[in-house]
């Protein structure tokens, strides 16, 4: 279902953001900017990060959630407000919602992550679980407010929403006065949107660019084609900006002043949530970590151009995805790697292995026999190892070491 608005679309402008900022005045925190020595050292400008991932609520969905409830008449508080969501925006409603006394209700979907459904529970929110995609969830908080009368609170497409998403370019500014480059993660686009029109107002020389993942990257041809077009199924671990269609509030403000749209891999996104917590000590989900996706793919295209902000919008994350998404960090950085390879069943056999394995200092984590499979020979077992290594080099080492010991490496 599409939520399309009346054109002309509604505009956006610097005063929205700061009657905005006054709003959020002892609601929302400002959150630290903290510099990044490794991506200082890897671009060769100053990176910081700006921290809404310690927002209230876990990101920056608060800002605009809460200027939009806000802003409305009595009779529409009394009628409460509905919003869908499989996540961040699901919280930042119901604590909005209820630092306003006003009734929410929200929708999500079915398979949203229980950390995420609970802590919407506890902001104060009736959950309702609908729907195995956002597309169906979004769709049934719809019906729901066309047949009570509750307020549809849209994650993006809303200039109230906007103009409180813009309060971090007004913080970015005033925490970083000598910033060049702002980096922000694109789904729907209500996050960079704000941010350009509130810096764009005061800073025309600052670059604001938007990161999308690969597999979700619809503003890209929308730009294109100058108008918003969706991208069928999309697919990402980032399910921040896990956006199939671009607003179109957001669309045209980011078409006027975003300095473009630049999109990461899925490697990329793993590898940067385990720099923010190795590197930076910051859970950051993927959504979150784009930019600094954005960074490590790239690092050429920000050197020598001044200090570089990438906002880092949120830190909510399962953590069994968490885990499966370190394991692929690692495995991208040749971090973590795992063999599959066939050894003579005799005693010692697999010391033998491991011996080797320790001569090129390879860490075991975990290993597993296979001795049944119609495949094997008769005096073959199967051996699979995963094991912690030093970096892509260190693969390298170890392959070549199993292979001048005489092993036969599967896979």
């Amino acid at each position: 279902m599409n939520y399309r608005v009346p054109v002309p679309v509604p505009q956006v402008i610097l005063d929205d953001v700061r009657g905005a900022q006054k709003m959020l005045s002892g609601v929302a925190r400002v959150t630290p900017m903290e510099n990044s020595r490794h991506l200082t050292a890897l671009t060769g400008s100053p990176v910081h990060f700006k921290c809404e991932n310690l927002q209230r609520t876990g990101s920056f969905k608060l800002r605009g959630a809460y200027v939009r409830i806000a802003g409305l008449r009595p009779e529409q508080r009394a009628a409460g407000v509905v919003a869908a969501s499989a996540g961040n925006h699901a919280q930042g409603v119901a604590l909005a919602s209820s630092l306003l006394g006003v009734r929410s209700t929200v929708f999500m979907p079915v398979g949203a992550p229980l950390p995420k459904v609970a802590a919407t529970q506890e902001y104060g929110a009736e959950v309702r679980m609908h729907g195995q995609v956002v597309d169906e969830t979004l769709a049934a908080a719809q019906e729901y407010a066309d047949r009570t009368g509750a307020v549809f609170i849209h994650p993006f497409d809303h200039r109230d929403v906007i103009a409180g998403q813009g309060t971090v370019g007004l913080e970015i500014l005033e925490q970083c006065p000598e910033v060049r480059t702002i980096l922000v993660g694109v789904g729907g686009g209500g996050l960079a949107a704000g941010i350009a029109v509130a810096v764009k107002a005061l800073r025309p020389d600052v670059k604001v660019i938007g990161v999308q993942a690969e597999g979700a990257a619809a503003y890209p041809p929308s730009l294109r084609v100058g108008h918003p077009v969706s991208v069928d199924n999309p697919v990402t671990m980032a399910d921040g900006i896990k956006v199939g269609r671009p607003g179109d509030i957001p669309f045209h403000i980011i078409g006027d002043l975003l300095d473009g749209v630049r999109t990461v891999s899925e490697d990329a996104l793993s590898s940067a949530l385990l720099l923010c917590l190795e590197r930076a000590k910051l859970l950051v989900e993927p959504a979150g970590c784009s930019p600094v996706a954005a960074l490590l793919s790239r690092p050429e295209l920000y050197g020598g151009g001044g200090p570089v902000v990438a906002v880092l919008s949120g830190g909510n994350i399962d953590p069994l995805l968490l885990q499966r998404i370190l394991r692929h960090g690692m495995a991208a950085a040749g971090r973590y790697l795992s063999l599959r390879l066939r050894v003579t069943d005799r005693p010692g056999a697999l010391a033998g292995l491991l011996a080797v394995l320790s001569g090129v200092d390879a860490n075991v984590l975990d290993v597993s026999h296979v001795r049944t499979d119609p495949r094997l020979g008769l005096t073959e077992v199967e051996v699979e190892l995963h094991l912690e290594t030093k970096g892509q080099e260190h693969c390298a080492e170890v392959a070549r070491s199993l292979h001048a010991a005489g092993y036969k490496v599967m896979s």
